[in-house]
């Protein structure tokens, strides 16, 4: 950000995701922990601890109210992911359906590996079942059919499983929605996981991603297939502990509302 240089894999942790590399810096111990003899001054987020005589403290009481209708849609949206067995044959084509038969691509000062008539071919020859709605909403036009599920915002939460690589990366967005109520361990290493995530996605792309030192996964060619399935299940791996710990602090921010609420 700094030199103004653009690199294809790691800008989108940034644009896609609407946390900025300030916020992510901030730390938070996350709910109801005491910081003993802590001081306000001596954290970047301001006006949400609650000084208490051993220190600071960030009670899950304190969560906003008008936020809750998404943490509970959130916490149901995330126990479904975990409870459904992962798929891992999408080969991260859905990539390659972003600049199928398209003269403007997306990423269009990085160069492409293969022509665009050996990526039309690729596309269609294979099997395009992307069931991640905010990696198919950016199809090209003559893609879109292609693809063995037509997705919705609205079927969201029916067709993502946690194989999806982009559904690995969204933990990171469900980690800071609840920032501070969420340690900054926890959103860290959400962030570092769609950071691998992000790399695979654009080493199996038809991007010549060699000029960032990413080297190519030729998901055209079996090894490449195989070498692709390998790290989504090992991504697939990682995932389920961060999903786990999330679910569980969004089930503790329902519970302290819901009885406040009650009260």
């Amino acid at each position: 950000m700094a030199t103004g240089t653009k690199h294809p894999a790691r800008d989108f942790l940034f644009e896609y995701f609407s946390f900025r590399p300030s916020q992510l810096l901030r730390w938070s111990p996350g709910p109801d922990c005491l910081l003993e003899n802590a001081r306000s001054e001596e954290l970047a987020w301001k006006g949400v601890f609650e000084t208490v005589p051993e220190g600071l403290v960030l009670p899950a009481a304190a969560f906003p109210p008008h936020r809750l209708t998404f943490v509970r849609w959130a916490f149901n949206y995330l126990n479904k992911i975990a409870a459904r067995p992962a798929f891992s044959g999408c080969f991260g084509l859905h990539e390659w359906a972003m600049v199928y038969r398209e003269e403007n691509i997306r990423h269009g000062r990085t160069p492409l590996r293969l022509s665009p008539d050996d990526i039309a071919g690729i596309v269609e020859t294979g099997d395009l079942c992307c069931t991640h709605y905010d990696a198919y909403r950016f199809f090209t036009p003559l893609a879109v059919p292609k693809n063995r599920h037509q997705l919705t915002r609205d079927t969201t939460e029916h067709f993502d499983q946690p194989g999806c690589v982009h559904v690995t990366m969204d933990l990171y967005r469900y980690a800071y929605k609840i920032a501070p109520w969420v340690s900054g361990e926890l959103l860290g290493d959400a962030f570092l996981l769609a950071w691998e995530a992000r790399e695979l996605d654009m080493r199996a792309s038809p991007y010549d991603m060699t000029g960032y030192e990413l080297e190519p996964i030729r998901i055209e060619e079996a090894t490449g297939r195989q070498e692709y399935v390998r790290r989504q299940q090992e991504l697939t791996r990682k995932a389920e502990p961060i999903r786990t710990k999330l679910i569980k602090v969004y089930e503790r921010l329902l519970e302290v509302n819901e009885e406040k609420r009650e009260d």
